[in-house]
């Protein structure tokens, strides 16, 4: 694990001009990965604290998705402070902007008057439900989305209620990768035709999308809508998280019969006829038995020093700051000690033009540079 060096960013996207405004969920996370990526990101946010926030994270400092960008302080009410974003928006690229539908309007600040200011913008919407649709105008958060587009169903285990899985599935996943490539792509029209456009990104589309290969698993017959055992739901024993002696958990999907044939042999049951059948469900339960015995015989530690690096598709289960300290994450360089601060570092790669995290900006910070004032 490296110590952030704190430089500007220059990544490939430097020289690309985005107007933050700032708000909850995935479209913050976009910003992050816009500055990371090299973006100028001018964050306009709000000259007093939110009474209807959400409460999670609310330390500025550790606001890691404020990372890189540039903060600016405005009370959007005031004429004057929706004038100074509208010149702002004159020289930017891009706008990004996670309210609920009409709400820039009536702030003024919506796509027709910011595409009349800027032909060649481009203006990223990022909601849970979408810009039209029954539901548009609705609260909702990840669990909701991900509800409503069919993939919390598969979740959890069978004969037990669907799991609520960490927000990286839909907040990120299914919403602010969905916004980042939504306008990575219309920047590559923009600057081809000078034609901006916009973009609405909604966590249940980009949830509905992220299932494909769910839904062509489905059409295969490897899984249904009856609740059963499918090593989608970890009903096998080779796709499935066990307990281990020390109450750690570690993970196996040997999927490929190789592979799987590897797992079987260096946990000792090549010879079961158990576990002859890989796919056969019938034999599931009593090789998932005795595989959550072996597990459960011996601490992390061990099941790490036999089955990690072979091809028995293993991995330990970690905290986050273990996962730092794991050698595989420290030689890439996974994560990076800022301080008292452990933060994940940008993905992916870029031989040419190496992607480096800014530093998190005071509230209004930029407000002289940037306004003026």
């Amino acid at each position: 694990m490296k110590t952030k060096d704190r430089m500007v960013p220059m990544g490939p996207l430097e020289g690309i001009k985005v107007i933050e405004i700032a708000g909850i969920g995935p479209c913050p996370i976009a910003g992050m990965m816009l500055a990371d990526l090299g973006a100028e990101v001018i964050l306009v946010e709000r000259a007093a604290e939110n009474p209807n926030g959400a409460g999670v994270g609310g330390v500025i400092e550790s606001a890691f998705f404020r990372r890189g960008k540039k903060s600016i302080a405005l009370d959007l009410k005031i004429p004057e402070s929706i004038n100074a974003v509208l010149r702002l928006v004159e020289e930017a690229d891009v706008l990004i902007e996670g309210f609920r539908p009409g709400v820039m309007e009536r702030l003024g600040l919506g796509p027709k008057v910011c595409l009349e200011r800027r032909p060649a913008l481009i203006y990223g919407r990022m909601t849970g439900w979408g810009q039209v649709g029954p539901l548009a105008r609705s609260a909702g958060h990840d669990l909701n989305y991900l509800a409503i587009s069919g993939v919390l169903h598969y979740g959890g285990l069978p004969g037990d209620t669907p799991y609520p899985p960490p927000t990286v599935l839909g907040d990120i996943g299914s919403g602010s990768n969905m916004l980042l490539i939504g306008v990575l792509s219309a920047l590559l029209h923009a600057k081809a035709t000078g034609e901006g456009q916009v973009i609405d990104a909604a966590i249940c589309d980009g949830a509905a999308y992220n299932q494909t290969l769910l839904a062509s698993v489905r059409a295969e017959g490897a899984i249904s809508e009856e609740p059963g055992e499918t090593f989608f739901r970890a009903g096998s024993h080779w796709c499935n998280t066990y307990a281990c002696a020390d109450g750690r958990y570690i993970t196996v999907q040997a999927l490929e019969p190789n592979f799987y044939r590897e797992l079987i042999a260096l946990c000792g049951f090549g010879d079961d006829p158990d576990f002859t059948r890989q796919h056969d469900p019938k034999t599931w339960p009593a090789a998932r038995q005795k595989m959550t015995a072996l597990f459960a015989s011996k601490p992390q530690a061990h099941w790490c020093e036999l089955l990690e690096g072979t091809d028995a598709c293993f991995a330990p289960v970690l905290t986050l700051p273990e996962a730092a300290e794991h050698p595989h994450n420290r030689e890439r360089g996974c994560f990076v000690l800022d301080g008292e601060f452990l933060l994940p570092s940008p993905a992916p790669r870029f031989s040419l033009t190496p992607q480096e995290m800014g530093v998190i900006p005071r509230l209004g910070q930029h407000n002289e540079e940037i306004l003026g004032r």
